[in-house]
């Protein structure tokens, strides 16, 4: 039985849904009964986890052999540093313990390229770069750097872990939540973009790197899973011809880009929202980092996915939806 946490969030529910329909029996896990579990899913058993909480992390994995780990808090505003480390590190200890103390024998941790690390002297980042202390690593990277740093001390202690590192997932999802807001932030027009580069990959290519590990079972490696990277002025550029809208045109330097994300951390407070740029994402958007899908490729054999394949099939299950609930 393979146990899935986060299995309602964005990546989640696709690795539940591509397991099942590969005949794999598969136990989705969410947070409590309030969390919301996507309709196609809904004919599935699942179990409660709050994974900040040792016991039910405990009595969720009772009966598992495998967790595929994929729960974790994406966020570049400030003031949520604390919900940060306590989901992200705090949760993954919580897993490691739970896997140790019940025996399970495999854990597949989803991590990020975030993990991994910047430094301005490196601009070509793989799976042999180390995390170095400074201030380009924003605080949602040190949260998953310190998740692996339990990861590892698991495999220490005998469990036989792998680790995923996605760059920015696309995915046609909810677009008010995480990586998804890009196509959100392109159906309304925005005006503004920076001069920077994303790397970017498919939520199925992320689904079939997972489920070739487990299949294979490479205990103690990691791979970064990357389709490749684009100036963000391109990207939002792809999105608005398939919107048929108009792209952000107004290019921001440094300095504009900062004031703008002493705005949005401020109509952040009022409305609750997560900002839309923070002041830890307009310092990333001055640097241009790429990372080797080399390992992944050669070890794996992902073959990763077309960039407007990606866009167009996501964007026309934004179209259906919100064209539609009009």
């Amino acid at each position: 039985m393979v146990a899935i946490t986060g299995a309602n969030g964005l990546l989640g529910s696709f690795m539940v849904t591509q397991f099942h329909q590969a005949g794999i029996p598969v136990l989705p896990l969410r947070r409590n009964s309030t969390s919301a579990i996507p309709q196609d899913l809904q004919h599935l058993t699942w179990r409660e986890c709050d994974i900040t909480d040792p016991v039910s992390v405990i009595n969720a994995l009772e009966g598992v052999t495998t967790v595929i780990h994929t729960a974790a808090r994406v966020s570049f505003n400030p003031r949520k540093r604390n919900e940060l480390l306590e989901i992200n590190v705090t949760g993954t200890k919580n897993i490691v313990d739970a896997c140790l103390s019940l025996s399970i024998p495999k854990l597949i941790h989803i991590s990020s390229i975030a993990a991994l690390g910047r430094k301005k002297e490196v601009r070509l980042m793989d799976e042999n770069t180390h995390w170095v202390e400074n201030d380009l690593n924003t605080d949602y990277a040190e949260s998953k750097h310190l998740a692996e740093l339990e990861v590892w001390r698991g495999a220490e202690e005998g469990l036989s872990v792998s680790v995923i590192n996605p760059t920015v997932i696309l995915a046609p999802a909810n677009w008010e939540r995480s990586s998804a807001q890009l196509f959100a932030y392109v159906w309304n027009e925005r005006k503004f973009y920076s001069n920077t580069a994303i790397n970017y990959v498919d939520v199925r290519d992320v689904v079939q790197s997972v489920l070739t590990l487990y299949k294979t079972n490479r205990p103690g490696e990691r791979y970064i899973v990357n389709a490749g990277q684009i100036p963000i002025k391109e990207l939002f550029e792809k999105i608005a011809g398939q919107f048929n809208k108009k792209a952000p045109r107004f290019k921001v330097n440094p300095v504009v880009l900062y004031v703008l994300a002493l705005l949005e951390e401020t109509r952040s407070r009022f409305t609750g929202k997560e900002p839309l740029i923070t002041r830890q994402t307009a310092k990333l958007a001055r640097e241009s980092f790429e990372y080797s899908n080399q390992k992944a490729t050669r070890e794996l054999g992902i073959q990763f996915r077309n960039l407007d394949e990606t866009l167009e099939w996501c964007c026309r299950h934004y179209l259906r939806t919100y064209t539609t609930n009009k």
